[in-house]
């Protein structure tokens, strides 16, 4: 009988003795609570483990156990293998000296001569027999890991552990459960068979992170009664919950809030197609001394403050010309289906997407339309043909007070795209059309 990926997972996991552990770039709560949780019960097990994540872990992220552990840099060192053919000449002695930069071999025969001819050159094994992807929809959101090191990836059994739609199942054995509310739920599951007692406070604290912050503290749409079970499981073993909840939602840094309230006082709300959206353009962040990463989270206070969106999104410009898009919708509404509009994608009620060689204004112009077209199609709005005036939320967010740490991540703001009129210019149309070109000739 053919064994399950949770089976053949477990056998890969149990048969290796130095595993890889990576996960996407830009590593949010799930990711870091999945590569930290893995982390810890595979050093338990006295496999050695090594968990690289490139990117700085941010103020907020800190709490969580053993990050500091985490390499930064990825050197895969494999065996450089030379063979002598003994047949004609047995050797006596083995000698090495360095020389002008040369790695000298020396073999002293005992009898006949070696020749040239009986030496030969062979790569070795990796320094890893295992690699476990987590978190990761496929190779590019890995990033420089596997950009690097393709060859490691390519040669090595990977296990892939993901909960994402987009899913590419790129892996040697796949665990993907599309049902899951978070990475780290589907691990619970495989630590459980790994062995008795290797969830502690620690592992159970960095497992809870990842399903509160996949489930924005259980009020998101993708909330289940079996995350629930697991989230209460997890503070059975003990899991800092409190600490969890204060570090990933209830502490911001002064530029967090400078730049969510610019952010914020831009905030546009489509009512016709129930949609509201915002603008982080990269001046943004020079203007507030916030950091890129301080983004994260915005998206998720406007889905649960805006009245009557059913689709929010946030376009940051985190680089020139280069933007992030964030999506998230209420139940009936698929996001990763949005997204997909842009060449993303992600889950029904959080995804996103990547554009670049594109302007931020122009972007917003291209996005919000392909957005009300989609809502139209749906049922909601009316579609391009008549421009829906634009209601200002009644309430914004209500933000936390400022404190004095270092900067937190926040998400995206900024203005409203005009809609295309029927008598618009030529050289408007034109400008519209090289846009949608560019965009999706990037996606």
């Amino acid at each position: 009988m053919e064994l399950t990926p949770k089976q053949q997972a477990l056998e890969l996991i149990n048969k290796s003795k130095r595993i890889l552990l990576v996960t996407h770039e830009k590593p949010d709560g799930d990711a870091l609570g999945s590569i930290t949780s893995l982390y810890l019960v595979l050093s338990k097990l006295g496999k050695v483990a090594t968990a690289v994540v490139l990117d700085q872990v941010g103020p907020n992220y800190r709490f969580i156990p053993k990050t500091e552990d985490f390499t930064k840099g990825l050197a895969v060192l494999r065996d450089f293998v030379i063979s002598v053919d003994c047949s004609a000449a047995t050797a006596d002695k083995l000698a090495y000296n360095f020389q002008d930069g040369k790695l000298n071999i020396v073999i002293t025969p005992k009898s006949g001569n070696f020749r040239p001819q009986d030496v030969s050159f062979a790569e070795g094994s990796f320094q890893f027999d295992l690699v476990i992807v987590l978190d990761s929809a496929d190779w590019d959101q890995v990033g420089r890991p596997y950009a690097d090191n393709a060859k490691l990836f390519q040669t090595v059994p990977v296990i892939n552990i993901d909960h994402h739609s987009s899913n590419d199942y790129f892996g040697t054995v796949n665990l993907v459960d599309l049902t899951a509310a978070s990475t780290t739920e589907i691990l619970v599951g495989v630590i459980e068979a790994l062995g008795n007692s290797l969830i502690d406070e620690d592992v159970a604290t960095s497992l809870l992170t990842g399903i509160i912050s996949d489930t924005g503290s259980f009020q998101h749409s993708n909330t289940t009664p079996k995350a629930l079970t697991v989230a209460a499981q997890m503070v059975g073993f003990g899991a800092r919950q409190q600490e969890i909840i204060r570090n990933l939602f209830k502490t911001k840094a002064y530029t967090t809030l400078k730049l969510w309230g610019k952010v914020l006082s831009q905030l546009q709300y489509d009512a016709a197609h129930r949609l509201s959206w915002t603008l982080v353009p990269f001046s943004f962040f020079a203007e507030t001394g916030a950091s890129v990463d301080e983004t994260s989270g915005l998206i998720d206070e406007l889905m649960t403050s805006v009245p009557g969106a059913d689709v929010v999104v946030l376009i940051s410009e985190k680089e020139p010309k280069v933007l992030s898009g964030s999506i998230r919708t209420k139940k009936g509404v698929d996001a990763a289906e949005i997204a997909g509009l842009f060449g993303g994608g992600g889950h029904p009620g959080a995804a996103g997407f990547k554009l670049v060689d594109l302007g931020i204004d122009q972007a917003e112009g291209i996005i919000v339309n392909k957005i009300r077209e989609y809502q139209a199609k749906s049922g909601v709005g009316t579609g391009l043909g008549e421009s829906p005036e634009l209601i200002a939320p009644t309430a914004p967010p209500v933000l936390p007070e400022p404190v004095s740490s270092s900067p937190t991540p926040p998400d995206e703001p900024s203005g409203e795209p005009a809609e295309p009129s029927p008598e618009a210019p030529p050289a408007l149309e034109e400008e519209s059309a090289m846009g949608e070109e560019k965009l999706a000739k990037n996606y």
